[in-house]
């Protein structure tokens, strides 16, 4: 068995293949699963017998290209890939912060804390990314130094909370990233943030 990660072309696809040792190409089989965002892009199988466009998830096609694609039952997806899917590493999460004009999180943001560290404990050896941003109202030099006091302050808070980690990274990106294009001297709530990733 293989776990294959593709870009197809309608976007990220995962996947997975069987090759079923019965001394028959044949047995050989694809199957497109949705993936964590819940999405599902597409896989063209082109073989020795014909092509096939997988686009559902679920669905699974002969490597040879032999046959149309047909849904695959839960259980043997499971029989057949089970290993597999259970060796994937765990998906990144990521979580937005918004802030107000200055250092203080919104509401929202705030009832998302819990969550976070949460989420962090999940993880065996955690890598924590903190990455703080601000809108473009302001000198660029100054935006540079509150977005990395936000991104330390929501550090801090979560060594605060004794979250255990493996590396916990800060850093700034000032006005350089927005979320939303604006020109300069722009109030934007949604770019007056911390983005953390978690994996």
């Amino acid at each position: 068995m293989r776990l294959n990660q593709l870009k197809g072309f309608t976007g990220s696809v995962l996947l997975f293949v069987a090759v079923l040792l019965q001394g028959c190409a044949s047995n050989s089989y694809i199957v497109l699963l949705e993936n964590p965002n819940g999405h599902t892009g597409a896989v063209q199988v082109k073989g020795e017998q014909g092509e096939q466009l997988i686009n559902i998830a679920g669905y699974g096609a002969a490597l040879d290209g032999s046959e149309t694609p047909a849904a695959v039952d839960a259980e043997k997806i499971q029989e057949d890939f089970g290993d597999a899917m259970a060796a994937r590493p765990k998906i990144p999460k990521h979580f937005l912060l918004y802030f107000q004009v200055d250092t203080m999180l919104t509401e929202e943001s705030e009832m998302l804390l819990p969550e976070i560290i949460a989420e962090a404990k999940k993880w065996p050896a955690v890598d924590i990314s903190v990455v703080g941003h601000t809108d473009t109202l302001g000198s660029a030099a100054i935006n540079e130094e509150l977005a990395l006091v936000r991104a330390n302050l929501v550090a801090e808070w979560l060594k605060q909370k004794g979250l255990e980690y493996h590396a916990l990274t800060v850093e700034s990106h000032g006005e350089r990233n927005l979320l939303v294009m604006t020109p300069d001297e722009t109030l934007e709530p949604r770019n007056r943030r911390v983005e953390i990733s978690i994996r």
